[in-house]
């Protein structure tokens, strides 16, 4: 799949949006990424977790996954397409007190190879906390996936990054936020910190 293709998705959804931003990582920003908006609908959401998993196949060879592990919420949708066109199965972890677990009777096997499946990824916190869970309950992470990458550096994950597509929207601090975004009522529509 293109970033053509991807992003035609996206402006398709009205998943591109415009305005002032606070980011999971709290980072400001004028534009968000609303995949929910474009996973919403299962045949956009099919395409591109088919359009991942082969990626991921390309890259790390057939049978070289035995599990996908996404971060609650973003990841849910896409981790189990992903899952799906890799036929291996597909688990989410969930902040519990500000760290992820798995629960739900989720488990891994002591060894199992992982991939980290995200919706979008622009600091890589969470891709890492949820490797964290992964490696505390014995599970080997090779690899990290995204549909969409917007990291403004390059991240060492320790094990590849994989994306459908790049994208390049600034980013601030709250302290340097430039003065016309600052005039803009800021939002969060990220899910970490709903009670």
């Amino acid at each position: 799949m293109t970033f053509d293709e991807v992003f035609r998705h996206f402006t398709e959804s009205g998943a591109l949006l415009t305005g002032h931003f606070i980011l999971t990582s709290g980072l400001r920003s004028p534009q968000y990424l609303q995949c929910a908006k474009v996973l919403m609908h299962p045949v956009r959401a099919a395409a591109m977790g088919r359009a991942l998993g082969d990626e991921i196949q390309a890259r790390l060879g057939a049978g070289a996954v035995d599990a996908v592990v996404a971060p609650a919420m973003g990841g849910i949708i896409i981790g189990h397409e992903v899952a799906s066109r890799l036929v291996i199965p597909s688990m989410f972890a969930e902040r519990v007190e500000g760290k992820f677990q798995l629960r739900r009777g989720f488990e891994l096997e002591k060894g199992a190879r992982v991939v980290i499946v995200e919706d979008v990824v622009t600091t890589g916190k969470s891709s890492k906390e949820c490797a964290d869970c992964v490696r505390d309950v014995g599970g080997i992470v090779v690899a990290y996936a995204a549909i969409m990458d917007r990291t403004s550096e390059k991240i060492d994950f320790g094990a590849p990054f994989i994306s459908l597509a790049a994208i390049k929207i600034p980013t601030y601090r709250p302290d340097e936020v430039p003065r016309e975004l600052a005039a803009i009522p800021a939002i969060k529509p990220g899910s970490r910190g709903l009670k």
